[in-house]
């Protein structure tokens, strides 16, 4: 075994060692290194809220005035509490790199302001909306101390106290509003005006903190100042540019006599770099650099003139350098940019989806509770298992009522339980026959072992009526749950359909919006918006912002043309809305025109010429391509047959719109009516629903009269059997679907005219051949003529509540034809794969 000290170390293994020597310490300074990075990520806040502090400590007004510090720590105070120490070390350490170095002076003002806030804490009344007035007491009293030991107590010095302290005050408000978007805390998809000018102001208050500091004859402030300004010109064109240019440029030249001119050079640089937007960076730079030569030849020296010259030109390369992530993130939080418009419309996406994932979470709770009610609704027995338990339930019964005290009950169910059993059995199977059981249906066997046998029969007989009742109510209660669980399962359906309405609307159609407002454009058309909502074939939807003028109308004669040629199907205006206020564009609805129109007439007349009739219409346009005509008949006459028939068609009305199912809106209708009242209130109703894109009707006739269609000379008879809703739990609802031609003229009336001739004419026949003799199309004449026919049957009688409803189905012809602009193309709907 060697010594270890006296190992031989060869050159291979010396030079392995220190090769690893190396890698641990690079890897511990890689290590390092990371560790700086990382803490510097997480302290990137703070150490630019302490540049911020120390530039504003250095920042002065006047070479006297220094308002900014105090405010600034104020602000800091209320809205980053965790960096006050930190910010307040960094506004004196910049006092002392100050014009006119004031460190003692801050000091005092941020130890009064902090002494106010600690005592104003303690009384709980420490807020933000507090903070201007002490930073105005702060700045108030220790100026006047200053002014009042240095024995230069005057008039002047008073109000430069005065205007130090306003100033004071009016940078705390201002500090408010900017502080949250400088350190892009303020989560909001734009900002207003007054926070952009606040963070203008902000920013070359922190400017002024650069004055007097040169590099190679150039002047710090003038290079930032006009990044600063290129950055916003960039971002939001002219206006944004020499807005900028302005505030800095006022500001600028508060903090520095020298500095006057800027404003005039900054904002007409500002003017000429947004103009130039469109064209990228090189143009903005070009554009800054432009105006900023033309003004200071004629400003300044030749010297003053080539250090502008060069600060541009400096301002410009760190401009170029400047990643496009950065002015992007500016634009996007400026109204009136693409960038904005582009966040707005991905902020309105989320919520859609944030929407549309909500109403699905709740179309399955519906769903689900659907399911858990049709699981108790549908759980039924097996024929065995349900004859066991009547059997095992009339056993019970009876051992309970005559065979527990019988002395020989023993001997029939210990000794004989089988033959006991079996006769029982047979005994109550002549029961469930719905025949009483005599004498003679008595089994020999249980004559001879029972001494009771009259009492177990009539027992028997007793509990099976009440099983009877109890099975009844069973089934009632499971039709109801039954019920239930339809309706909800029908709202779920409402909700999933809605959803997917909310996530169709939230699709991106740039490229179509932008192809629509090319081809306006092209016509000399003033367009402010274009809005796609669908393009689904048959259920177009396009909002369209413009500020016509009044009287020429050309949404219907241009616009709706040309996207009825643009779409390949024709487009009619569906609503126009006017602006809330004077001056703001005009909103006008484009939507998918309908093939058919639908022409409706009615006439009626109460019983007796009464003024209130039982009778209840409606005609009205549901919202989804649909048309429905409907007509409900309440039990007798008067105020409460009107309010039940017009109960039932509301309701209906609105089932319908909201999309549900017409065979689950009918049942819920006749729920409703059900649980009204416990009186014996029903209602009639007879439905058409007539698609508007394909005439293709749907009848829904719940015990009312035949309805009538008439085509030409022929006239076809549409009815069903059912009974009116409100009186049975369960209705059987028959739907008759018929297709319709243009020209076709439906007809729906209420017994009061159907059933005028009387039990011993064939009614159908009659009404038939009344309305093959119309001759009159229009269908008020036809609705008012067959009335009056009804009535002189009866020689002026109106013996019940009459009403007819007529409806007549024509091509839709669209006002206006289309028309072909040269250069415009139809463009490719989206297509959905499912």
């Amino acid at each position: 075994m060697m010594d270890k000290h006296n190992l031989v170390m060869f050159p291979g293994t010396v030079k392995r060692t220190s090769r690893l020597k190396m890698m641990l310490q690079r890897s511990k300074e890689w290590a390092g290194g990371k560790r700086l990075l990382q803490l510097l990520a997480a302290k990137k806040w703070m150490f630019l809220l302490m540049a911020v502090g120390f530039l504003l400590g250095r920042a002065m007004i006047l070479e006297t005035l220094t308002p900014f510090a105090v405010a600034y720590f104020a602000v800091i105070y209320f809205m980053r509490r965790d960096m006050y120490r930190s910010v307040a070390v960094s506004l004196v350490a910049g006092s002392f790199f100050a014009i006119a170095p004031a460190p003692v002076w801050i000091a005092l003002e941020l130890a009064v302001f902090f002494l106010l806030v600690k005592g104003m804490e303690a009384y709980e009344k420490a807020e933000l909306s507090y903070a201007p007035l002490l930073v105005f007491i702060s700045t108030l009293l220790v100026k006047l101390f200053g002014v009042v030991i240095a024995d230069t107590l005057g008039w002047y010095q008073l109000t430069m106290v005065g205007v130090e302290a306003g100033l004071g005050f009016v940078l705390t408000l201002v500090f408010v509003q900017a502080l949250p978007v400088f350190t892009m805390s303020k989560k909001t998809a734009s900002l207003k005006h007054e926070e952009i000018i606040c963070l203008m102001i902000m920013l070359a208050a922190v400017m002024t903190g650069l004055v007097g500091w040169v590099i190679s004859g150039m002047s710090i402030e003038q290079v930032m100042s006009r990044y600063l300004l290129l950055l916003f010109a960039l971002a939001g064109g002219a206006p944004l540019g020499a807005s900028v240019g302005i505030v800095v440029g006022l500001i600028l030249s508060l903090a520095s006599l020298h500095s006057v001119a800027q404003m005039s050079i900054l904002a007409f640089a500002g003017l000429l770099a947004g103009l130039l937007r469109e064209g990228g960076k090189p143009a903005v730079a070009f554009g800054m650099l432009l105006g900023t030569s033309i003004l200071s030849i004629y400003i300044g020296t030749q010297g003053d003139v080539m250090a502008s010259t060069w600060a541009s030109v400096t301002a410009a390369v760190l401009f170029l350098l400047t990643p496009g992530s950065i002015t992007r993130t500016i634009a996007r939080y400026v109204p009136g940019t693409q960038e904005h418009a582009k966040s707005q419309h991905e902020y309105a996406k989320r919520v859609r989806e944030v929407t549309a994932q909500r109403v699905t979470q709740f179309s399955d709770v519906f769903r689900q509770l659907s399911r858990s009610f049709g699981q108790f609704g549908s759980q039924e027995m097996t024929v065995e298992t349900k004859r066991e338990e009547q059997v095992g339930h009339f056993m019970n019964a009876v051992a309970e009522k005559t065979c527990a005290t019988c002395h020989r009950k023993s001997m029939c169910w210990d000794s004989k339980f089988y033959q006991t059993y079996k006769v029982m059995t047979e005994m109550m199977q002549t029961i469930e026959d719905q025949r009483r059981p005599g004498n003679k249906d008595i089994p020999r066997e249980w004559s001879v072992h029972c001494v009771r046998p009259h009492q177990v029969l009539s027992v028997m007989g007793q509990q099976y009526e009440l099983y009877k009742h109890d099975q009844h109510y069973k089934q009632q209660i499971q039709e109801s749950r039954q019920l239930v669980a339809e309706q909800l399962s029908g709202v779920s359906q409402v909700m999933e359909d809605l959803a997917k309405e909310i996530r169709r609307e939230g699709q991106e159609l740039h490229l179509q919006e932008e192809q629509i407002r090319e081809a306006l454009e092209g016509l000399g058309l003033s367009i402010h918006s274009v809005d796609i909502i669908s393009l689904e074939e048959g259920n177009v939807e396009i909002e369209i912002g413009h500020s016509f003028g009044k009287g020429y109308d050309e949404c219907r004669k241009i616009i709706a043309p040309l996207l009825s040629d643009i779409l390949g199907e024709h487009i009619a205006v569906k609503a126009e809305i006017p602006p809330e206020q004077t001056g703001k564009p005009v909103s006008v609805l484009f939507g998918s025109a309908k093939e058919f129109e639908i022409e409706t007439g009615v006439a009626g007349a109460a019983k007796g010429g009464d003024l209130l009739s039982g009778d209840s219409f409606s005609t009205v346009e549901l919202g989804n391509g649909k048309f429905a005509v409907a007509i409900s008949d309440g039990m007798g006459n008067g105020e409460r047959a009107r309010m039940e028939s017009s109960t039932a068609l509301t309701i209906l009305q609105q089932l319908l719109q909201s999309g549900m199912d017409e065979k689950l809106a009918i049942k819920s209708v006749n729920s409703v009516l059900l649980l009204r009242s416990s009186d014996e209130v029903f209602a009639t109703v007879d439905v058409a629903l007539i698609d508007m894109y394909t005439a293709r009707t749907t009848f829904m006739k719940i015990g009312s009269t035949p309805s009538f269609i008439k085509r030409g000379q022929e006239v076809i008879i549409v009815s069903a059997n059912n009974l009116p809703v409100g009186i049975l739990q369960d209705i059987e609802v028959d739907l008759i679907r018929i297709q319709l031609q243009p020209g076709d003229t439906l007809i729906m009336m209420t017994d009061g005219i159907f059933d005028a001739p009387g039990h011993a004419v064939n009614k159908e026949m009659w009404m038939k051949r009344v309305i093959q003799e119309i001759q009159v199309e229009e269908p008020q004449q036809i609705a008012d003529s067959l009335l009056e026919t009804v009535v002189r049957y009866h020689e002026g009688d109106i013996i019940d509540d009459m009403t007819v409803v007529v409806a007549r189905v024509a091509k839709h012809q669209p006002e206006w034809a289309t028309f072909r602009w040269p250069g415009v193309s139809r463009f490719e709907r989206p297509r959905t794969v499912s």
